[in-house]
């Protein structure tokens, strides 16, 4: 019977502890998942699940020791697990090898899809500008020509007396390291 006492006061204030944990942590923890996971139902589910998994661990023989700290590592794994599971579609690859199609209208949303998307297409535009700055120069100059000034390859090869299969190659090489520079913000978009 003491047995039983004793046990039931051990998950009392271990139920304590942790009602007391999660009131104090609640609050930094969802504002740490919501800047880095932007649908709100997702960054609620995967509190929960920090939450859960520090209910399991707590209970475990083995204390926990820097709670806060744990709860933020465990939240950041949880995000990169999301990411790693989730299949988004990467960015793009060029249209083709033609004149046809712009591979910006394919990477960038809709400037009427609304005030985030907005603002996601702003940021996104932000980066490709630094990304493009990146570029050697005869790489960003066919990027440019082609993808903002609309020009097409043919036009290029005359005025530049450069090859359109050179000019392809730049333009593709150019592709790859915008895609590459900037999957991070399209993937933390959700776009």
């Amino acid at each position: 019977m003491d047995t039983t006492l004793t046990y039931n006061a051990l998950m009392a204030e271990q139920d304590k502890h942790i009602a007391e944990t999660v009131s104090r942590e609640r609050g930094r923890l969802g504002s740490f998942i919501r800047r880095r996971v932007l649908d709100a139902s997702e960054a609620e589910d995967i509190l929960q699940d920090v939450f859960y998994e520090f209910v399991a661990a707590y209970r475990l023989p083995e204390p926990i020791e820097q709670v806060g700290a744990w709860l933020f590592r465990v939240a950041r794994n949880r995000i990169i697990d999301r990411f790693r599971k989730k299949k988004e579609e990467s960015l793009p690859e060029m249209l083709g090898e033609g004149d046809e199609g712009s591979w910006l209208d394919e990477v960038l949303p809709s400037p009427d899809a609304g005030p985030e998307v907005a603002y996601a297409r702003t940021v996104l535009m932000e980066e490709l500008f630094t990304a493009l700055s990146e570029l050697p120069q005869e790489q960003r100059a066919v990027f440019i020509a082609h993808e903002l000034d609309g020009r097409s390859f043919k036009e290029l090869a005359v005025i530049s007396g450069v090859s359109v299969n050179t000019l392809l190659a730049r333009k593709r090489y150019a592709v790859m390291h915008l895609r590459a520079r900037l999957q991070i913000f399209y993937d933390e978009f959700n776009l």
